[in-house]
Parts: structure tokens; C-alpha cells; sequence
């Protein structure tokens, strides 16, 4: 059996690397994950999944986190804590908060560069170099972010030519939908970029749309579209014990300015005013956004007592949440350019087996063609189709106890993290 190095930021590598390298051997080939330091960085991913994975951890020293640490301290924050969120409580006007988070954002421009991680890189390549030595490795994948992942798979590439190297981008790079730093920044960064992916053999993202967009920066390179996806065994080891109320639940953090949930709020408010929905049948959860500006949102439409901001669970819980729910609420990226952008939560969503609402955004993208194609959910584009959605699957719940699901399983499965694994060695196949 070939041997592939898989080159990430373990602790914050959603699902999508523990996920496909948990099935690789299934087709033919073996992983090694190269990562810093799991259980210090993120306590709460579990390797359980992934146990039969060799997992090598490399420790490394952190200077840019301390630095930023003091950094906050300097400014009067917490520095154990986001800045936006202090500012938010602290300051009474935006003004002043954004001029806070210009200059923290200034500090992480200068000094992260390529990213926080960067200090990584010498370790890795050490470390890296001798697993290529010894183990026999006959492929790496690099999956970003942090893209200094790929600037390790580089330097191991080009020491050890005859080694295949597949560029797995979660998020794109210089072409990033939520890129933080300036035009200047941007222009280095995608020349960064273009200088260390041209040692590659195939470049690898998520959606349609953006694979378009790395082959229209990086012209004469092989790019693969792989979405994200979920544990099959998700589907066959969680039990269906639906709430008593018409529940519906949103998992995970809302971006503000980049995803709104008023059109839905909005509706709901409508329903109950006009005494369509029983307020003291429903409740609305959101786990992991306990955000000041999303509450305010809540108390403005008066639905304080129906919608319900709760701390983030982890990721097992939020999968019996999910499970438990009549409606799981998905919130597109609001920004007409970007009909790329798959939230990962769409593809838990799939595994709960519970219909999907999706609303905001533009529609005509990737998340609506999935509902789609799959038949778990509805994309909603305006009040009056959110309203009209909601009205019959209360009726369902009040006549039968629960919301009918009508997923088509054929065509979920293309999304699981066995297809994926498949995927990636079918490329790996062709390469090495």
C-alpha cells in the first residue's frame, strides 16, 4: 500500500482532513498526518474518529500569538479574547471600535505573513523530510488554511522531487472571499502564492466556482473540485428523537456583515403576529452565536422569548442537536460575487436527515444546487417564500408530531467522507 504525507493545521482543519484521510485505506492508500500540536491547540476535537490514522505532532513555539497577546493587553483589552466582541461591549460608538480593529488588523497584516503559523514551517520541514526518508512516502497533500502548509509541502517537494504533491484548498489564498489585509498585502500574497503552487502537480478546492477561479490565476495547472462532507457512520449511529416543539436549530458562528438572518427573523415575526405559528410551540436555537449585535437583532423583532442564543456545544452534541430538530436553518454568504462559498455545516445537515431552510444570499449557487439535487432542504430567497415554507411544515408538525423528511439517500452519499476519500486516491492514482 502507497503512502501519503497529509500536511495540515489539525486543530483547525474542519472536519474535511480527519474525515478523508479516516477512509483512504479503503482505496489503496495508507496517511500519515503531519500537524503541530493537537490536544494543546483545540481540546475539543476528538481523534476518535481518525484513531487508526498515524497522527505525527510537531511542537513549535508561538511568538506571533504571544506577541499579539501583549499586543491586546497594551491596547486594554483581554487579551484571552476577540477584540471585536470587547469592543462591541465597551465602546459606545462603531467609530471608534473600527479605528481598534484597524489597528489590530494592521499588527496581523504586518507580522502574519504568510500566516500565524509560519514559525511552523521549519519544524514541519524537518520533521517532514525524515518521515519522507523512512516511511517511503509516495504523495503529500497540503491543505490550507493556514497556507503555510503548502509552503512546507513545497520545500518537501522540491528536496524530494519524484514525491506527487496535491494542494488541498479549503479556503482560497490571494482569491480568499473573506480576505482580511489590504490591496498591497493581497499583491504579495498572490505572488507568494503563485511562486510556491507551481511546484505542484494538481490543485484541489471545494466548489465549481472557485476551482474556476484557480485555473484562471494558476492557468496551466490541474485543478480538481472535492466538496466537504460527513462521516457516514454519523448517519447509522445517531437516533431520531425529534423535539416536542416545532424546533429549528442553526449550528455554528454567524459572520456579521457577511450573513443575515433578518429575512428570517422577519418571517417568523409576521407568522406569529398573525397567529399562523403558536409562539408557545416553537423554539428557535442558536448554538455558538451568542453575538451582542445578533441578540439586539432578536429583542428589535420581539422574538426574545421564541429565539434562543446559547453557548457552542461540541461538535457530538451539535450533532444530537441537530437530530433532535424539526428545521435546521443554513445562512448564506451574502455577497452576489460569491456563489462558491459552502458552509460546512450544510454537509452535518445532510447527515442529520432533518429538512434544511436556507436563506440569504442570491440563490442560483452551490448550496441551493445541493438542496437541490439532494432534496433535504429549500433554499428561500424571499419573505413570502420563507413564510409559505413555513406555514406547511408547521401544518405537518401540528397534524403528524414531526416534520417530514424527504432526503434522497443516493445522492447524499455522494457527499460522505468515503466518496471523498475515493476521490482524493483517484487523483493520487494518476499522479504517483
Amino acid at each position: 500500500m502507497k503512502k501519503v504525507l497529509i500536511i495540515a493545521y489539525l486543530a483547525d482543519a474542519s472536519p474535511r482532513v480527519p474525515g478523508f484521510a479516516k477512509y483512504l485505506r479503503e482505496f489503496g492508500w495508507e496517511p500519515l498526518i503531519l500537524t503541530p500540536p493537537v490536544h494543546e491547540t483545540s481540546p475539543n476535537l476528538t481523534l476518535e474518529p481518525i484513531k487508526q490514522v498515524r497522527i505525527v505532532e510537531t511542537p513549535y513555539p508561538d511568538p506571533l500569538d504571544k506577541a499579539l497577546f501583549n499586543f491586546k493587553r497594551v491596547l486594554g483589552f483581554n487579551p484571552r479574547e476577540g477584540i471585536k466582541s470587547q469592543v462591541d461591549r465597551r465602546l459606545k460608538t462603531k467609530s471608534v471600535g473600527r479605528t481598534y480593529a484597524r489597528i489590530i488588523n494592521l499588527f496581523k497584516e504586518v507580522f502574519y505573513y504568510p500566516d500565524q503559523e509560519k514559525a511552523w514551517k521549519p519544524y514541519a520541514v524537518r520533521v517532514g523530510g525524515q518521515l519522507m526518508e523512512k516511511e517511503k512516502i509516495s504523495a503529500i497533500i497540503s491543505s490550507s488554511s493556514p497556507v503555510t502548509c503548502h509552503t512546507i509541502a513545497k520545500e518537501l517537494k522540491k528536496r524530494h522531487n519524484g514525491v506527487a504533491w496535491v494542494a488541498d484548498m479549503r479556503d482560497l489564498w490571494s482569491q480568499n472571499h473573506n480576505y482580511p489585509y489590504s490591496r498591497l498585502r493581497n499583491l504579495i500574497d498572490r505572488r507568494l502564492e503563485l511562486r510556491t503552487l507551481q511546484y505542484a502537480d494538481a490543485l484541489i478546492t471545494v466548489s465549481t466556482p472557485w476551482a474556476e477561479k484557480l485555473k484562471f490565476l494558476h492557468k496551466r495547472k490541474i485543478v480538481h473540485t472535492i466538496t466537504n462532507g460527513f462521516d457516514p457512520e454519523d448517519m447509522s449511529t445517531l437516533q431520531l428523537n425529534e423535539t416536542p416543539k416545532f424546533t429549528i436549530t442553526y449550528t455554528g458562528q454567524i459572520y456579521e456583515g457577511k450573513q443575515d438572518p433578518s429575512k428570517f427573523l422577519i418571517s417568523l415575526k409576521e407568522l406569529i403576529l398573525d397567529k399562523t405559528l403558536d409562539s408557545s410551540d416553537i423554539e428557535v436555537q442558536f448554538y455558538g452565536s451568542k453575538s451582542i449585535w445578533l441578540s439586539k437583532l432578536i429583542d428589535e423583532y420581539g422574538l426574545s422569548e421564541v429565539v434562543k442564543l446559547k453557548d457552542a456545544v461540541p461538535r457530538s452534541s451539535s450533532l444530537k442537536k441537530q437530530r433532535e430538530s424539526q428545521l435546521l436553518l443554513l445562512l448564506n454568504w451574502e455577497d452576489p460575487r460569491e456563489k462558491g462559498t459552502i458552509p460546512t455545516k450544510l454537509f452535518e445537515y445532510l447527515s442529520a436527515k432533518r429538512p434544511v431552510i436556507a436563506t440569504g444570499g442570491y440563490g442560483n449557487d452551490m448550496v441551493e444546487n445541493i438542496l437541490n439535487a439532494t432534496k433535504s432542504g429549500l433554499y428561500l430567497k424571499s419573505h413570502s417564500e420563507i413564510k409559505t415554507a413555513l406555514k406547511k411544515w408547521y401544518s405537518e408538525f401540528k397534524t403528524q408530531g414531526v416534520v417530514n423528511y424527504n432526503g434522497d439517500a443516493q445522492e447524499i452519499s455522494k457527499y460522505d467522507f468515503r466518496a471523498m476519500a475515493k476521490k482524493f486516491s483517484e487523483i493520487l492514482d494518476k499522479l504517483a
